[in-house]
């Protein structure tokens, strides 16, 4: 099962960023991972947290407009050519990878990636990399925590 990220639409101004960054911290759910790209007025906030129905409840009721994808996210080895490895694998098999990010994980010698693929690749992906040795992190599918 993929893992449960939350794009989160905010205004391209100062303190944006932070008053989402405020209302996680104020009710204690942990990012896991984040990315943000922006355009001239408004910007994506891309996060991974370690509690999903949790944090969506609390965007939600803070007002703000976002949208749940799976993303699948693989372990690799914390290691000069581990991502390149993975990429050739998915490149291999033809499967096109819409955007990534790398996000920290609780065991030091392991890096983790975070990819945004076709939904209909997505299990046809996380099986190929698992043959190949790249194992996959999940979620329960109830409230979308991190499984470790």
């Amino acid at each position: 099962m993929p893992i449960k990220q939350i794009s989160v639409f905010i205004e391209n101004r100062p303190g944006s960023l932070s008053a989402v960054a405020n209302v996680l911290r104020e009710h204690k759910i942990d990012l896991r991972a984040l990315s943000l790209a922006d355009v001239q007025d408004y910007g994506i906030l891309r996060i991974i947290v370690d509690d999903v129905y949790a944090a969506t409840t609390v965007l939600r009721d803070a007002g703000y407009v976002f949208k749940i994808t799976p993303m699948l996210a693989v372990v690799l080895k914390d290691q000069a050519g581990s991502l390149a490895d993975a990429l050739e694998v998915l490149g291999n098999h033809n499967i096109n990878i819409e955007y990534l990010y790398a996000f920290a994980g609780r065991e030091h010698d392991r890096a983790y990636v975070a990819f945004r693929l076709d939904d209909g690749e997505m299990d046809k992906a996380a099986a190929i990399l698992q043959e190949a040795g790249f194992p996959t992190i999940s979620s329960d599918g109830e409230n979308g925590k991190i499984l470790w």
